[in-house]
């Protein structure tokens, strides 16, 4: 007896229509759709018959719409109309187990959405019809349309059903591939088979996997008997969506200098933003500490400030996650976005080295839920929670948050005195370094209306403290000095098409910023711990107290309005204006009754205007992107005099840029680029005014000015019969004038303007995928040689010389094993392997000192290990992984010295509904 039966709702190949996508063909071009084949389904899943419905006798059909990714497995399966008894559970559950040859865009697999109606149906009580096989109604129609079969492609029979051909005399509408954005778009049409022939004569299915021959079918005079494969001809119309390039994709095919990792598998490692970022090529990222600790982050040579964070478009500190990338919870994360080096002008950036975009998600229709919990060595605790809702009339709400703690308690290797006074090497704990930090946010919004494709509002907040444990260069242990640092704020979006060729969207908000800075204690501690000495006065940092509060308040735009003015054309016009107004105290000072110089007034107004053309022309194998800046940047600030009054210290500053992206398809597996950027970056806030903790003001810093070259060769061979392959190269150069350096001094830092810089290097990354995904390798290297080439300031001494604290190597390696359907169909199991190469580098200039006395970082090799678990059912996904970091215990160092977490192992679980 046959249970279930499914109906596959792809009739026809289909004619696409053509969307516009960010990065693609402009809105309105001209341009050829290109091929589209529809998905195949290669493994079919029978479901159990409900035990209720099957006592009661009932039958239902569950319309189910389907999510297929690029390799033709089930993501999403989505019921469309409710049944009851037990018919949607089961028929979504088969569904997420089925397996499809993927959709193909151009011989391209994409990911696609069918419309899939499963049937159960009982075995009739009369002995004719049969369970396999009914009697079909008379067609009443002068030309009864012949049955439509589609069947598996591995050519097994799957279950029978009976199907009733229409009565209607129309023949079934037209099936469009429509956009998946929502968007009308033109679009050529495949109808179904519905020919003006006899019917066939009778036809009795065949078992499935060899069970018992089906009873044959008597019929009486009149129309015949027609059992076929399952497909549903009741429906009136059966949508096949195929999507284009996923965003990833095409940002990858674009003109840009970018680099796209997706988070699919990191959103289940044990690893944070740092960690992940990291394994790109070009990137290094060099951590004071453990969790919570400041990170600093490098591409391509350039550093820091140097490079600009966003999150869904908006500057990271102005985002609610605090000010630190490396914080961002990958949980909430759905890709990054890496520029190197040439910054699109939607961003509103004054980058100098490039960018990092954030994207937290962009599917805001659909309702779902996760939820990440990591526990691990030195009592560290993660959690990330997500859930959103989507309505059909547009209506939309989601919510995050996160919570991080660790005491940092791992141990280092330090130099302590023993009972004689005499120095000797020790390992102890750190014991002054803990970090906690919380926050999350609420978006509501509505979608697809007449006035607005987008407009919502999100709220956030976040607050982390952390202790202070050592010095910049970990020589000086602390015990009493603490910071802080808590944000809130609100951002209002909104995205509006105006007829089919001009398209805007901005986003503005306000955020407020306080952090502060305490250092009263009255000891001196050791590395044990231990008060060894009394101070004269309170404070470790310098010989007095501090106690700052510093608050930032910020208001800010990004606007953007697109106009597709010709057939493969688009101008981009972009302003972002930011004004932010800083002010503080130092309550010891005050204490003191001393001139406090936070409390002068201090704002600073910064507007970057981009202008951007977009050409595709070749049928789409050319695109070229040439843009222009403005830099605009108003700062007023108050400093104290030589007589204690407070005097204003102005500066205006006006700046261009110019720069220009181009691409070419050579074949459609190799691609080449080459981008140009005469970029500037202003200086930040922190960087004019100091941040009021460890970072003092310099009121009279200009700003960077770079000439940034890359060019780059991609290659991507697609599914081969000996799996995927890709790979690609990049060569860069960075020629950096009114280089910005901090330059320390007395437990703080002070940037600078110090030197020009020049930066050459190289990228390189291969990576093989094997027939069936089971095994996944992937390398990169990068090389960079930075050298100042200023014989001026007060690092002119040092012309030709490397810049300090900078690796010229650094490689990353990584194999992941995957196994599937283990203990159930979808299910699997996989082992991942990361390794990272970090060569030997000074600290300070290399033409300091004796070749044995000067301090050098020595090389690092770094590696990991994760063992993850996947199972699906079919309301969720829950993920088991038990990562070991720094595998082999090795000394990792950050680029002042200090020293990074040994071992330490990890448990985290992930569930999504």
């Amino acid at each position: 007896m046959f249970r279930g039966a499914a109906v596959l709702a792809c009739l026809a190949a289909l004619q696409p229509a053509w969307a516009q996508v960010e990065g693609g063909t402009p809105a309105g071009a001209e341009a050829p759709p290109p091929s589209v084949v529809p998905p195949k389904l290669v493994t079919f899943i029978e479901a159990p018959y409900p035990a209720e419905a099957e006592q009661a006798r009932l039958e239902a059909t569950v319309r189910l719409k389907l999510t297929l990714d690029d390799q033709g497995a089930v993501t999403e399966a989505q019921v469309l109309e409710t049944q009851g008894h037990g018919f949607e559970e089961a028929a979504r559950d088969a569904a997420l187990r089925f397996r499809f040859e993927p959709a193909r865009r151009d011989g391209v697999a994409v990911p696609s959405r069918i419309a899939y109606s499963y049937e159960f149906r009982l075995p009739a009580v009369a002995p004719v019809p049969t369970s396999v096989a009914q009697a079909t109604e008379p067609n009443t129609s002068a030309e009864p349309p012949r049955a439509v079969t589609a069947a598996p492609v591995d050519g097994t029979q799957a279950p029978g059903v009976t199907r009733k051909p229409s009565t209607s005399a129309e023949q079934p509408r037209a099936i469009t591939a429509a956009p998946v954005d929502g968007t009308q778009a033109p679009g050529v049409t495949s109808e179904p088979n519905a020919l003006a022939e006899p019917p066939p004569p009778a036809i009795t299915a065949a078992p499935v996997d060899g069970g018992p021959q089906a009873p044959d079918v008597t019929s009486e005079p009149g129309p015949p008997v027609i059992t076929i494969a399952p497909v549903d001809v009741t429906q009136e119309a059966i949508e096949v969506t195929v999507e284009g390039e996923s965003v990833a994709n095409r940002r990858r095919r674009s003109a840009e200098s970018v680099k796209v990792i997706e988070t699919e598998h990191l959103q289940r490692e044990a690893v944070d933003m740092a960690q992940a970022l990291a394994r790109t090529e070009g990137v290094d990222v060099r951590r004071g500490g453990g969790l919570g600790s400041r990170a600093r982050f490098s591409l391509a040579g350039l550093s820091e400030d140097q490079v600009r964070f966003f999150i869904d478009g908006v500057p990271l500190e102005l985002a609610g996650f605090g000010p630190d990338f490396a914080n961002v919870p990958v949980n909430l994360v759905q890709r990054m976005e890496l520029y190197q080096g040439v910054v699109p002008a939607r961003f509103g950036a004054d980058a100098l080295g490039g960018a990092v975009h954030i994207v937290t998600a962009e599917n805001l229709q659909r309702t779902g839920a996760s939820a990440s919990y990591e526990l691990g060595s030195f009592e560290t605790h993660r959690v990330t929670a997500s859930a959103q809702h989507g309505t059909d009339a547009g209506l939309f709400v989601r919510a995050s948050g996160f919570f991080d703690s660790s005491p940092n308690d791992y141990r280092v290797d330090v130099k302590v005195d023993d009972a004689e006074g005499r120095i000797h090497d020790a390992r102890l704990p750190r014991f002054h370094d803990a970090f906690r930090a919380g926050g999350g946010g609420v978006e509501v919004g509505v979608l697809n209306r007449p006035w607005a494709r987008k407009l919502s509002l999100r709220v956030f907040g976040s607050a982390s403290t952390k202790e202070v444990q050592h010095d910049a260069t970990m020589s000086n242990a602390y015990g009493d000095i603490d910071t802080s640092n808590r944000s809130g704020g609100a951002t209002l979006r909104f995205d509006r098409l105006f007829a089919r060729d001009v398209v805007v969207d901005a986003v503005g908000g306000y955020v407020y910023r306080r952090a502060s800075l305490t250092d009263l204690g009255s000891c001196a501690y050791d590395w044990f711990g231990r008060c060894i000495l009394t101070l004269p006065q309170p404070g470790e940092l310098q010989s007095r107290a501090i106690d700052r509060r510093v608050g930032q308040h910020t208001a800010f735009v990004r606007a953007n309005a697109g106009w597709t003015f010709a057939p493969n054309q688009m101008l981009r016009l972009a302003v972002a204006p930011t004004y932010v107004t800083r002010a503080g105290e130092d309550r010891a000072l005050a204490r003191l009754g001393q001139q406090d110089p936070l409390t002068g007034d201090r704002s600073l107004f910064n507007l970057v205007t981009g202008l951007e053309h977009e050409l595709d022309a070749l049928d789409e194998r050319l695109e070229n992107i040439a843009f222009a800046k403005s830099y605009v940047q108003l700062a007023r600030a108050e400093r104290i005099s030589a007589s204690g009054a407070f005097a204003p210290v102005n500066r205006d500053t006006f700046n261009f840029g110019v720069g220009d992206s181009l691409r070419y398809h050579v074949t459609p597996r190799l691609t080449a680029k080459a981008a140009y950027e005469w970029a500037t970056r202003l200086p930040g806030p922190d960087e004019i005014f100091g941040d009021g903790m460890l970072i003092d003001s310099n009121l009279t810093l200009e700003p960077e000015k770079s000439h940034n070259v890359n060019l780059e060769l991609a290659f991507n061979s697609g599914e081969t019969p000996r799996g995927t392959f890709r790979g690609g190269t990049l060569g860069f150069a960075r020629l950096t004038d009114q280089y910005i350096q901090p330059i320390g001094r007395e437990g703080y830092v002070t940037y600078q303007n110090v030197f020009a810089a020049r930066i050459l290097g190289a990228t390189g990354a291969a990576g093989w995928t094997s027939p069936g995904q089971y095994l996944s390798l992937d390398g990169n290297a990068t090389f960079q040689d930075i050298r100042n080439v200023s014989s001026e300031g007060n690092f002119g001494a040092f012309k030709g010389q490397r810049l300090p604290g900078r690796p010229s190597l650094l490689a990353n390696g990584s194999a992941r094993f995957q196994l599937s359907g283990l203990a159930s169909a979808r299910d699997e199991l996989s082992l991942s392997w990361h390794t990272r190469f970090v060569n030997t580098f000074y600290r300070g200039w290399e033409g300091l000192g004796s070749k044995d006395s000067k301090s050098r970082i020595p090389s690092q090799l770094l590696h990991s290990l994760a063992i993850t678990y996947v199972t699906r059912t079919a309301r969720a996904t829950l993920s088991w992984t038990v990562d070991v970091r720094n595998l082999t215990d090795a000394t990792a160092m950050d680029f002042f010295g200090v020293q990074r977490p040994g071992r330490s192992v990890s448990a985290k679980m992930v569930a999504e509904l």
